[in-house]
């Protein structure tokens, strides 16, 4: 599916609200994926042992502000460029690691929900039908070239 100039052009624009602030927004992502799906929680090795509350994990913040940047900037950058990019991060490592960790399309969908619920209540004076399909649009495609090297 072809990704149009309007569905760039929300998403740029809230991407620019959220972005300031995507430290907080990325682990309210985490932590939302984490409720609706305790058991994903076994997929990340310094979570195990820990007996720091998720909130104050700074491993998992970081980890949440990566991800929630890698899928906006991509998302932000998926109209001009034609396809998903990642920036520094490697498609074939995050396909890899996905698999390794046994990522399925469960997954996927908990964090897509999760991922959609978190920009939603970032930017609550712009939500719209139209941004939540832009915004669903992009993370299918980044979530599509993931899968693509988790084979």
């Amino acid at each position: 599916m072809a990704f149009t100039a309007e569905q760039e052009s929300l998403i740029v624009n809230s991407w620019d609200m959220l972005k300031n602030n995507s430290s907080d927004h990325g682990l309210k992502f985490f932590l939302k994926i984490f409720s609706a799906a305790p058991e994903a929680m076994a997929l990340f090795s310094y979570l195990k042992d820990s007996s720091v509350p998720l909130e104050q994990n700074p491993k998992l913040k970081t980890h949440a502000t990566v991800v929630l940047v890698m899928i906006a900037e991509s998302a932000v950058q998926l109209r001009k460029v034609g396809k998903v990019t990642v920036g520094n991060s490697n498609l074939k490592h995050l396909g890899a690691i996905h698999s390794k960790l046994g990522v399925t399309d469960a997954h996927f969908a908990v964090a897509k929900a999760a991922f959609l619920e978190t920009i939603k209540e970032g930017v609550p004076c712009i939500w719209s039908a139209a941004l939540s399909d832009a915004w669903g649009v992009a993370y299918d495609q980044i979530v599509a070239a993931i899968k693509a090297e988790m084979n």
